[in-house]
């Protein structure tokens, strides 16, 4: 971009980002002083705002630029990481969910103790803010603040060094993030995130059409051609042992990790607690898992197209995007992909820094107050730990840039010194009623050691994918928890107490849905195949049958559905 198109570009920008602002004030005004107005915007969230909140909250310029580098680079295994999440989203809808707003819970750890004890509770806390203060929270804001330096060039727009540019981009990036998740609560984060969410769509339909066009040499029809056509085997989702993810990750540590990420992560899942109702939350988890299986569209055939048009001689394979957006998007549109760019870091950041302040207060603050904090005092903490935890990560997230590499690895990997403990507590907690605290408590400290192991100490002699390793450590702390049940069991059996706050009446098309959901998943991977557009001999007569006999399978379900559920309030 010139200095020439710089003004109208950042009144544009300005523009939009004000209008969301706007929306997001006269949204949630007046309805942020109570602990649940707060924390879970006063358990009204409807489907749509849970959804798009659920999207922006996932989708951040990291996955833009890494997703789109991996396709140009390699294929579209990467996909794996998106598309197989959708399966969770059926689980998190269907199983999970309903637990969740039967007992009224607003963060996963408040469930721990309710299950366990206060002692696992503070564990999983420790766990969770460690890494969302440490390395997460610092990291969206560094990886957010590096994507709009490439595409829009800002030292040089700026007239600053690297690293200055990089402070003031953060900075600028996150205070404005903040206002959000500082001053609005769960709901302004929701409601600017689903207005972002919208532009995200137009935008992720814009830049593949757009690119298409232009490999096509003004005909989209033959761009089309073109990129089915030319290297075929870049539209292969089916990674081998050499590629980014390979496939049979997908039956193993991928589907615990998806599991951690949309069912027991509490920045993700907060706002499905704060559903109007049952039948609302499974709508929004849903309608997300539809908006996932869209995402190798959206932020991968981009990154093919950039290969097709640039061919393998990018100095980095996440230049792809950056490259293809500066060579097609039109000048007049820079101010609104600019403001969707920042959009989706917000939604990262704001969503992130709300839940660390909701953990904080409701999980350390709180009990330590026992009980006796009002409202108002909850709410006014939880606005100076926003603030303080806000600040630390202007601190953090530019010195990324002195240590990449190693800090780098370190964030790829961190999360799995929680993610599957946490999945394995949840699940046993769940579906148990015997196996004691100990248990938990035992889990977590022979993950942090062994994964820790695993990872720094034997990774040269330990050489399987770290997703298979997920898997096998998912196993061992199962038998761990299902031993202490057996050898030292509670004494009475856990029973849940309700303690539900929302109508909590199915939603009668959840289960049709979901079966739609997964076969969208087969589809996808079928239609990225070997039997589809891999084969590069075009789709064939066993990619249609098997298509044709998923769609009849979905009629049947869905017939049989309406027939056995009648019609109720919430049914569409």
């Amino acid at each position: 971009m010139s200095a020439d198109n710089l003004v109208p570009t950042i009144l544009s920008c300005i523009f939009f980002m004000g209008l969301v602002a706007w929306i997001s004030w006269r949204k949630t005004r007046g309805g942020v002083d109570s602990k649940d107005g707060y924390f879970l915007a006063g358990r009204g969230l409807g489907s749509v705002f849970i959804a798009g909140s659920l999207l922006l909250t996932n989708l951040s310029a990291e996955q833009l630029i890494g997703l789109n580098g991996s396709a140009y680079g390699y294929n579209l295994s990467s996909m794996a990481w998106e598309v197989t999440a959708a399966v969770a989203t059926i689980a998190m809808a269907l199983i999970f969910l309903p637990r969740y707003l039967a007992g009224a819970f607003t963060t996963l750890p408040e469930f721990l103790n309710d299950r366990f004890d206060g002692d696992v509770r503070r564990m999983s806390v420790i766990l969770f803010m460690l890494g969302y203060g440490l390395v997460t929270i610092p990291s969206v804001l560094y990886s957010g603040s590096i994507a709009v330096m490439q595409l829009f060039n800002v030292p040089e727009l700026l007239g600053l060094d690297y690293f200055h540019a990089l402070v003031a981009t953060v900075v600028a990036i996150g205070a404005i993030g903040s206002i959000y998740a500082i001053f609005g609560g769960l709901k302004a984060v929701a409601v600017s995130d689903t207005i972002n969410g919208i532009g995200l769509l137009i935008i992720g339909i814009l830049v593949p059409v757009l690119g298409l066009i232009a490999l096509g040499e003004g005909s989209f029809g033959d761009g089309m051609t073109r990129l089915v056509n030319d290297h075929p085997g870049k539209l292969n989702a089916i990674g081998g042992p050499d590629d980014p993810t390979p496939f049979g990750t997908l039956f193993t540590g991928m589907l615990f990790a998806n599991l951690f990420y949309w069912c027991t992560n509490q920045y993700v899942i907060q706002r499905t607690l704060g559903a109007a109702s049952l039948a609302e939350g499974q709508k929004g988890v849903l309608f997300s898992g539809f908006f996932k299986v869209l995402v190798p569209f959206l932020m991968m055939i981009p990154g093919v197209i950039a290969f097709h048009l640039y061919g393998p001689g990018l100095s980095s394979i996440d230049q792809a995007y950056p490259r293809l957006i500066r060579d097609v998007m039109p000048v007049y549109l820079a101010g609104f992909f600019l403001a969707v760019l920042l959009g989706a870091v917000f939604s990262s950041f704001n969503s992130l820094l709300n839940s660390a302040a909701t953990l904080f207060c409701l999980d350390v603050y709180g009990p330590w107050k026992r009980g006796t904090a009002s409202d108002q005092q909850l709410v006014r903490t939880a606005k100076i730990a926003s603030i303080v935890i806000a600040l630390f990560s202007f601190v953090v997230a530019p010195l990324l840039h002195f240590a990449e590499q190693g800090l780098w690895q370190i964030i790829r990997i961190f999360t799995g010194f929680y993610n599957i403990p946490t999945v394995v507590i949840v699940i046993m907690g769940l579906f148990t009623r015997r196996i004691p605290a100990l248990g938990a408590k035992l889990v977590i400290g022979f993950h942090v050691i062994a994964y820790g192991l695993l990872r720094f100490v034997f990774e040269d002699v330990v050489t399987i994918h770290f997703l298979h390793q997920y898997a096998i450590l998912f196993g061992v702390e199962v038998l761990i928890m299902l031993g202490c049940g057996w050898l030292w069991p509670r004494q009475t059996d856990w029973q849940f107490t309700p303690n539900a706050k929302v109508d909590l009446t199915p939603w009668r098309f959840a289960k049709p849905l979901a079966m739609t959901l997964f076969s969208c998943v087969v589809g996808l991977y079928l239609l990225f195949s070997g039997i589809g557009l891999a084969s590069g001999q075009g789709l064939g007569s066993l990619f249609f049958t098997l298509i044709i006999s998923m769609i009849l399978a979905n009629i049947i379900y869905w017939t049989w559905s309406a027939k056995v559920h009648p019609s109720t309030p919430n049914a569409i």
